[in-house]
């Protein structure tokens, strides 16, 4: 009787639980879409989205985000590009190659890596990382008369500092999930004559992919949701998204101007809000049905 009672009592606590989650998800998108859709019908579909031009302050204010959206695709895309190959290969050497002693000294490494707060990884790439891009800045356009110097804040610091950030998260659940395939199936592969790397390659990481593509996905909403140390090392202006130039983020846009805006200026700045959790809600579905695909294949 008193088992009952104890299982019966876990099982309202976990729909409790449950039903909190599903309302926190419920809520903030809610939320978002009620904040974010005004300045749509405001400014206009097409001149918010696909405007170039931002001026919010201006005589004739001009609210155009492309140029933010396509910082913010651009710079996570190439952060993920970098950082996922270097975070794999740590995770396949931590759990398949390394040995016990050296693979804590690793792993302790990359924990302090994720301790490591965003701020301090923007300062870092501000006092080290920017004076570098300057230097090669001034190389690259030392005869150019319209490149905009921009003091090694730019685009490509940004994606630097982000594909540091995310080794944390994608080393983490990598090994995690490589580690909990089991060892029947490498032993297998080694008897039937496959190498070590093969039996990595072949067996081992694609037993895991669901764990790794789930590390991946919270490696792109890191990036994607960062703002402090983007916004200190990206230089902060709304510019086409190429290496030199000085951007500015989704994330990065909301912060700046939150804090002064008002009226319409502060209802778009909801909207790219939205539009930043569109994009975290969209990447998330596309690799939920990778990882689906993935075991039903």
């Amino acid at each position: 009787m008193i088992k009952a009672a104890k299982e019966m009592l876990a099982q309202i606590v976990f729909i409790i639980c449950a039903v909190i989650a599903i309302l926190a998800v419920g809520s903030i998108t809610a939320y978002m879409i009620l904040k974010g859709t005004p300045a749509l019908k405001e400014v206009g579909v097409l001149d918010l989205l696909f405007g170039s031009v931002w001026k919010p302050t201006a005589s004739e204010p001009s609210y155009g985000i492309l140029y933010i959206i396509l910082s913010s695709i651009v710079g996570t895309g190439a952060a993920v590009l970098i950082g996922v190959p270097i975070g794999l290969y740590t995770a396949v050497f931590l759990s398949e190659l390394a040995e016990k002693r050296l693979g804590n000294i690793v792993g302790g490494a990359v924990e302090l890596l994720a301790a490591i707060p965003s701020v301090i990884y923007g300062l870092i790439g501000m006092m080290i990382l920017n004076p570098v891009m300057y230097r090669l800045e001034k190389l690259i356009f030392a005869n150019s008369s319209t490149h905009q110097f921009t003091g090694g804040s730019n685009l490509l610091s940004a994606i630097i500092v982000l594909a540091v950030m995310i080794l944390p998260t994608v080393i983490s659940v990598s090994t995690s999930s490589m580690k909990a395939v089991t060892d029947s199936m490498r032993s297998a592969s080694l008897a039937l004559g496959a190498t070590k790397l093969q039996t990595i390659f072949k067996v081992v990481i694609p037993a895991a992919k669901s764990g790794i593509l789930t590390g991946i996905v919270l490696g792109i909403g890191r990036a994607l949701g960062e703002a402090m140390a983007i916004n200190m090392v990206a230089g902060g202006s709304v510019n086409l998204p190429l290496p030199f130039n000085s951007v500015r983020t989704l994330t990065t846009q909301i912060v700046s101007e939150m804090g002064y805006a008002s009226g319409i200026h502060r209802q778009v700045l909801f909207t790219v809000g939205l539009v930043l959790y569109l994009f975290i809600m969209v990447i998330n579905l596309v690799l939920l049905r990778v990882r689906k695909g993935g075991k039903n294949g």
